[in-house]
């Protein structure tokens, strides 16, 4: 019965096998195409036109012999002696995978690979040999010829190209008529992985397999020494001809994420004018820092409101064969010092103020890899700074005191809601460091992830399509910090005089509107980060080298911040840069406090205006300063025992003038607080215990302003700055009475003065 059985069974799949194929089976399709645009409809890129530019069918007398060479190699190198099924490789095959007890070789043919490409199959035991059946159904009724042409112009080569035609003239902007040896042998080499190891979506794979079939080619007899040598000169991918490929990045990278999903006319959120800025941008920071060491640079642009990409710059040239096509907007590195805004939040939502004081003193913490002892950027302690100075100037021994009460799990949970998905090991692995940022993340994640503090701590999704203006936000949605947490950050990284200490006189990070900026350096310094919140739009820009090789005396000052600041006036002429959430509009409350103690202030001790949060309580009148002098806490007590065993004066400590801080610029001059000579930069008070006088800091007398044409009048403005004052400062212009802190720029010569009680200082300053 059994034998019987089958043997009907036998008969029917021999019957099925000699069957006529269907109708439809090999029928093309030519009207699958797919046109990317920008915003206002300006074409970026086109994939599978229905056109004939981009994947019309090539008969395979027109394909280049070396296709087919490098095809047979590498896919079926026995291809003209089976007859669908190669039985001797699929003896190889079954006996590695027992022998391995799992999948580690395939055994199928090019008949056979057609036979999925014409009728999807799962990947089972069931599919493989449905797959086989078919093959063994095409040889009856194609010559090795017609399955040959069929399944070139078929297969899938990445980025959503079709048959070797398309990938042709997407990777070489060349006919598959005419490629080289190189370019036939990185098509071959792509298809079994074609979203994986296509050289848009991975360069250093697509070479390795190109490296693997003129391997075979050579082996084979199809490849000699010449060609190899001209092989391994020639770039992965060539800029190409007629075609448009704008914003090549953004869109390599959509294709990659979307891939088949991808039809018709597909509109995007990029900015195309805005993108060609950024590009320029990137271009010009890396021929001005080479150097330096610099060889690379990255650049994107988020819209707040809506989370649409709107400029996308993955490296300096996507066509150079020196890692063009890595795209450092979705590339992993360490960010540094860029993750402790993050940290200051959770804080500042576990009852911290930024007037609270942290410890910058040498502190040794003991971990599972052993004794940890952070420092700051420039190796030097400050001993007692408050919270707003420590980010600001961004310190790492008080970020990691931080991290230590609040907990590394805490602080990984809050990046993980704030997007950094990248960060995927556990707070174990990445302990306190964690806090420094010393695990990998991308440039994207970390734009997104600054755009949801500017958007009140709530983040959104990165959108790549054009949003509807009134259209509700994406669903997809998270609090990362309270409302007034986020705005504390903001209000921190936007306070110029805070960053002072760390970062010197001199930055870029000075804009015409409200603008939350921060830094970051990795610990090998091959990677610098700039970001910049703004109310309207976030950037952020990261400068490096691709191979890992660190950069020579580049900070986030010298190195991504000038990028940055050139990205963020470009962004400003195509988004209105809006403003940052106030935290007083939050309920936030300002109290006067010591600079020093950061408790409330008394007439014993220099005082600033802090933001307390609703139902934080009040601080508790300073005690540090004493009818004796200061009297710190028993936790700065060593470090304040080496300073003066080092010659420090209780009432006068100097500043080295090397660097200051992460990114930190060289001062021009040591800086003294005790009145004898104007510095060339401030001291914080809280390191000055004797009389200093009035000095203004900015602007700098001598300097001379440009206003660019076509620049709004409400952001051609410099910001007023003082040291020095006990009192409150009143500002002058040509005697007029200026009020609030920033100065709106007038053509003409001008006299700034500032008063201070008895104290007073002028500057002059020129507005062409």
């Amino acid at each position: 019965m059994c034998g019987a059985l089958a043997g009907v069974v036998a008969l029917g799949v021999v019957a099925w096998v000699l069957a006529p194929l269907p109708a439809d089976l090999l029928a093309r399709d030519d009207s699958s195409s797919l046109r990317i645009e920008d915003r206002h409809g300006i074409v970026l890129r086109t994939t599978r036109a229905g056109d004939g530019t981009r994947a019309t069918w090539t008969p395979l007398a027109e394909l280049d012999p070396d296709l087919l060479a490098a095809f047979l190699a590498v896919e079926d190198r026995r291809f003209h002696e089976h007859g669908g099924v190669d039985w001797r490789a699929a003896a190889r095959a079954a006996r590695d995978n027992l022998l391995a007890g799992r999948t580690v070789s395939g055994a199928s043919t090019i008949t056979m690979q057609l036979a999925r490409l014409l009728r999807p199959i799962d990947r089972s035991l069931t599919g493989k040999v449905a797959q086989a059946l078919w093959a063994l159904r095409l040889e009856r009724r194609l010559a090795k010829q017609e399955i040959l042409e069929q399944y070139l112009n078929r297969v899938h080569l990445g980025q959503g190209t079709t048959g070797v035609g398309a990938a042709a003239a997407l990777y070489f902007g060349a006919s598959a008529s005419d490629v080289s040896v190189a370019q036939a042998a990185l098509l071959a080499g792509i298809a079994q992985a074609p979203a994986r190891d296509n050289p848009l979506a991975s360069p250093r794979r697509a070479r390795a397999r190109r490296e693997m079939v003129l391997d075979r080619l050579a082996r084979a007899g199809y490849a000699g020494a010449d060609d190899r040598r001209r092989a391994a000169a020639e770039p992965l991918v060539a800029r190409p001809r007629g075609a448009a490929f704008l914003a090549p990045h953004f869109t390599s990278w959509l294709v990659a994420r979307e891939g088949e999903t991808l039809r018709g006319t597909v509109r995007t959120s990029i900015d195309v004018e805005l993108q060609r800025a950024v590009e320029e941008e990137v271009r010009q920071t890396v021929f001005r820092m080479r150097d330096r060491n610099v060889r690379h640079a990255a650049a994107v642009v988020l819209d707040n409101a809506t989370g649409e990409v709107l400029a996308w710059v993955g490296s300096p040239d996507f066509w150079s064969d020196t890692a063009g096509q890595t795209d450092m907007v979705v590339s992993a590195r360490q960010p540094g010092s860029a993750l402790k805004p993050f940290l200051y939040a959770l804080a500042f939502d576990r009852g911290w103020t930024p007037a609270s004081v942290l410890a910058d003193v040498p502190t040794t913490y003991e971990t599972t890899a052993g004794a940890y002892r952070p420092r700051n950027y420039d190796r030097r302690f400050r001993g007692p700074v408050r919270a707003r100075e420590a980010l600001a100037s961004s310190y790492n021994v008080p970020a990691v005191e931080l991290a230590d009460r609040l907990g590394a799990a805490s602080l990984l949970e809050t990046l993980r809601l704030a997007g950094f998905a990248s960060l995927d090991r556990d707070a174990e692995h990445y302990g306190l460091g964690l806090s420094l940022g010393n695990g990998d993340v991308t440039l994207l994640e970390l734009a997104n992830g600054y755009r949801a503090l500017a958007n009140g701590g709530v983040w959104r999704p990165v959108r790549w399509r054009m949003v509807e203006r009134g259209a509700p936000p994406a669903d997809s949605s998270r609090r990362v910090a309270s409302p007034v947490a986020a705005a504390l950050v903001l209000d921190i990284l936007d306070d110029e005089e805070a960053r002072i200490p760390g970062f010197g006189l001199e930055t870029p990070f000075e804009f015409p509107f409200p603008a939350a900026v921060k830094t970051g350096t990795s610990r090998h310094y091959t990677d610098n980060w700039a970001i910049a919140a703004t109310g309207g739009f976030t950037v952020a820009v990261w400068a490096g080298n691709f191979s890992g090789r660190p950069m020579q005396g580049v900070s986030g000052v010298t190195g991504a911040g000038p990028l940055l600041q050139r990205v963020v006036a470009r962004a400003a002429t195509a988004r209105s840069p809006g403003t940052l959430a106030a935290p007083a509009s939050l309920g936030a409350r300002a109290v006067e406090v010591c600079r020093l103690s950061g408790m409330r202030a008394t007439s014993g001790c220099p005082s600033r205006l802090e933001w307390f949060a609703p139902g934080v309580s009040d601080p508790v009148p300073d005690d540090w300063h004493r009818e004796g002098g200061i009297v710190l806490p028993a936790a700065f007590g060593e470090w304040e025992g080496s300073r003066q065993a080092l010659g420090a004066r209780p009432g006068a400590r100097r500043r080295r003038a090397d660097a200051l801080g992460d990114g930190a610029a060289p001062a021009r001059a040591d800086t003294s607080c005790d009145g004898k000579h104007r510095p060339l930069r401030p001291v914080p008070s809280a390191e000055c215990r004797g009389p200093a006088s009035l000095r203004i800091v900015s602007p700098v007398d001598g300097d001379v302003y440009r206003v660019p044409p076509g620049v709004d009048a409400s952001y051609a403005t410099v910001a007023l700055r003082a040291v020095g004052a006990r009192d409150v400062t009143r500002w002058t212009v040509d005697d007029r009475p200026v009020r609030g802190a920033r100065l709106a720029l007038t053509r003409g010569e001008h006299v700034i003065r500032a008063r201070a009680g008895t104290a007073s200082d002028e500057v002059r300053i020129v507005v062409e």
